[in-house]
């Protein structure tokens, strides 16, 4: 009995021994099926890929390329295919490398290709191949993947970066031109100004050099702040064309979207120039539709209806002349001044200047002044809102600065009293602007500062 338990006892190790040196050069021999690579597993002509398709989760498409070398959505051939996005794709395989190759793989399972992430076909004119993508290796987060050769491969780029996409990633968008100066724009609303801008580089209207955009008030010409028309052109030319509501949009939905009468309607008139400088004109109309609070954008009558955010259409709408116009009350360059008077309570004083050594030296009574300070509080005169309302209180301060402009001899700025935190603007004669008090209170401050004895020079 005791003989018969030894026997067992020893047969129980035996089998332990042999299934740990059986489990061991298994383990051997797998290890043996991994390899280091560096190879190039698959190297595909995208030119020569006529079809291709991807599978995810919950996404399914599908491409294929007509006779003419156009790139079509299977499920419909409407759509207006990306073929540089398509490129894209297939770039990911045109040399296609991994970093360890498993050969002879009897279970796919483990290494999550039973159920893959992501099935990519690709059709050349003579081979189909078939991609799958399964989980990450745990050593180095690398993605394992399968050609159906067979083999599974650590893939040295994982594809899924790239083939991640939607329907929508997929859209040949509408093209914005980036604007950076334009001939004309002209805004047509429903519910604000209509006007037209119109660019003119040989300002003879105010005396701001930098002004080259008017518009016209009847007779008069007003002229608009250039680095706000830049920066609305800059809006417009990175206008977020990323969510698309329909793609081939019928006269029903584009009713429904509000383009039957759209809220506002932008032309913009502008020149390109080839390489060869050859200029030709162009016109980028925008017109922007406004349903339920839900803003879409609609680009030279193509058929793709666009998502605006809340925050682009702002930017496309706020188009006012008041919102274009300078805020500055001040639009000269203070360098073409050679003479300031100032009307303060019932005193008048005079500020002159004169250059030497191309320096340029200011006078008040013949000594010599700093006017920093002054300058400082001049250009600092900015409109809170603006206003053509009649001054009906007292004359805070009034300013007549003499300029060395061949089209304007003087610029004329008076500051009204309007309440106790503002101050009504008149420039050249005309109400323009409400501005803190606190800005008039300062260049007040200024001239006290120079008439009352700060003589120091300046630099």
């Amino acid at each position: 009995m005791k003989r018969l338990k030894k026997i067992s006892i020893l047969l129980a190790v035996l089998i332990v021994v042999c299934a740990v040196a059986f489990g061991v050069s298994r383990y051997e021999e797998h290890k043996e099926e991994i390899k280091n690579t560096d190879e190039v597993i698959l190297a595909l002509d995208e030119s020569s890929v006529t079809a291709l398709s991807l599978e995810y989760d919950d996404t399914s498409l599908a491409f294929h390329k007509s006779e003419d070398g156009t790139w079509l959505y299977d499920a419909d051939e409407a759509f207006p295919v990306d073929a540089d996005k398509i490129d894209k794709l297939l770039n990911v395989f045109e040399s296609f490398g991994a970093s360890f190759i498993i050969e002879n793989v009897d279970d796919f399972s483990q290494y999550g290709l039973d159920t893959p992430t992501c099935t990519i076909k690709l059709t050349s004119s003579d081979t189909e191949y078939t991609v799958e993508l399964g989980a990450y290796s745990t050593m180095d987060s690398k993605r394992y993947v399968s050609i159906g050769d067979g083999n599974v491969y650590l893939s040295s780029v994982d594809p899924f970066d790239t083939y991640e996409v939607t329907l929508s990633d997929m859209i040949k968008d509408d093209e914005l031109p980036k604007l950076t100066e334009a001939d004309s724009i002209s805004f047509t609303s429903t519910d604000s100004e209509n006007y037209d801008i119109y660019r003119e580089d040989d300002n003879t209207f105010t005396y701001c050099a930098d002004d080259i955009y008017f518009t016209k008030n009847g007779d008069e010409v007003l002229a608009l702040d250039t680095s706000k028309i830049k920066s609305y052109l800059s809006s417009v030319s990175y206008t977020k064309l990323t969510d698309y509501v329909t793609y081939n949009a019928t006269d029903e939905e584009l009713s429904s979207y509000g383009f039957d009468v759209p809220y506002m309607t932008v032309n913009i008139g502008y020149t390109t120039t080839d390489e060869d400088k050859n200029e030709s004109e162009n016109t980028l109309k925008l017109d922007i539709g406004s349903v339920d609070e839900k803003y879409y954008l609609r680009i030279n009558d193509s058929q793709i209806i666009y998502s605006l955010s809340s925050s682009d259409y702002e930017a496309l709408t706020d188009v006012s002349y008041d919102s274009l116009c300078h805020d500055d009350i001040f639009t000269a360059d203070f360098s073409e001044v050679y003479r300031v008077d100032v009307s303060l309570e019932e005193y008048t004083y005079t500020f002159t200047c004169e250059t030497k050594d191309n320096k340029t030296i200011w006078y008040y009574n013949d000594e010599e002044i700093s006017i920093d300070g002054f300058k400082s509080a001049l250009s600092s005169l900015s409109a809170d809102s603006f206003t053509d309302e009649e001054a009906a209180q007292k004359e805070e301060i009034g300013i007549t600065l003499y300029l060395n402009n061949d089209s304007f001899s003087q610029a004329v700025i008076k500051l009204y009293r309007y309440d106790g935190n503002t101050c009504l603007a008149y420039v050249d004669g005309k109400p323009v602007a409400l501005i803190p008090r606190s800005q008039a209170v300062s260049l007040i401050e200024a001239v006290n500062t120079i008439v009352l004895g700060d003589k120091t020079s300046e630099n």
